[in-house]
Formats: C-alpha cells, sequence, structure tokens
C-alpha cells in the first residue's frame, strides 16, 4: 500500500509545492485494520467529542433522533465484505443494527472490522430501503429486517468520523 501510494505522489501531476486534487490521503485511509489489541484505527474526521446515545435508546425512539447528530459506540456486526463502504453497529447477534455509511463515500472501514468496538459521530436517518437495495446489503453480508407491513426500514448513521478498536 506505501509503495502504492508513493507511486501515486510522484506521479502526480500537481505543481511542485502544491497540494494536488488526488486525494491521497482518503486513499491512504483503505489500509487494514491495525491488529495488535487495544490499537485506534480512525476513519474521517476527528471526532468532537459529542456526549454519547445509548444504542438502545436510539434504537427504542429513532424516530426522534432522525436528522440529529449523534455519537453512538457499538460493536461491529458486520462490514461491508466488498469495500468497506457500511458497517453494521448492533448490541448483539439477533437484534435490529444500525447500519453506518460514510459522508460523501468520503472513506471506508478495513473488510475485517466484523468485531470491533466503533465509536462514530454522524447524523441519524430512518430510511425505508427499496427492495434491490436491501438485496444489494444483503448480498454484502447484511442482515436487512422488514417491518410488520412487509417494507425494509432501518435506521442509519452517516458518520463523519470513526474510531474501530478490536
Amino acid at each position: 500500500m506505501n509503495a502504492l501510494l508513493i507511486a501515486l505522489v510522484l506521479s502526480c501531476p500537481g505543481k511542485e509545492g502544491q497540494a494536488c486534487a488526488c486525494n491521497h490521503d482518503k486513499m491512504a485511509q483503505a489500509a487494514p485494520a491495525p491488529t495488535a489489541s487495544g490499537a485506534v484505527l480512525t476513519r474521517g474526521e476527528k471526532l468532537k467529542g459529542l456526549e454519547l446515545v445509548a444504542f438502545e435508546k436510539l434504537l427504542a425512539s429513532p424516530k426522534d433522533f432522525d436528522g440529529k447528530t449523534v455519537a453512538l459506540e457499538a460493536k461491529v456486526r458486520q462490514a461491508c465484505t466488498k469495500k468497506g463502504c457500511w458497517m453494521e453497529l448492533a448490541s448483539n447477534d439477533k437484534g435490529p443494527g444500525v447500519r453506518v455509511t460514510f459522508k460523501d463515500y468520503g472513506f471506508f472501514v478495513p473488510l475485517d472490522s466484523a468485531g470491533s468496538t466503533a465509536k462514530v459521530e454522524g447524523t441519524v436517518k430512518v430510511a425505508e430501503l427499496s427492495a434491490e437495495k436491501a438485496k444489494h446489503y444483503e448480498a454484502e453480508g447484511a442482515k436487512v429486517a422488514k417491518d410488520k407491513d412487509g417494507k425494509f426500514r432501518e435506521v442509519q448513521l452517516v458518520a463523519v468520523g470513526v474510531e474501530l478498536r478490536k
């Protein structure tokens, strides 16, 4: 990965001494998760230290948080196994979870993030998914539930920053 980043920097068409638009910092964020226990991996913006919302409280009344910026901490139950472009936070293997995506598709998490503890800050969204979107998520390893009316709904959080701990 470092050799690739160096090659990209060396081949960058930007002028010497000036920043380019190649987003090398975002490319570097695709590095694998740390393996040392207790190590912290960060993605996106630095967390601001917002007060944590209890995971169970968010799931009990998600509409109360819809559109609000919150901090949330929970285990990563699943992560996208193709790109790391989403992760699902949950308090257990069978209960409902919160799908976390990343603002402007600007960063990803490691493919092996499942089992980590994630602290995230972002905006909550209560979303109805199309059958196609639900099938897409399921193909990447997600658990998508249907409501009593047969529609796919989930609580989402569009993260601006993430901290992962193994």
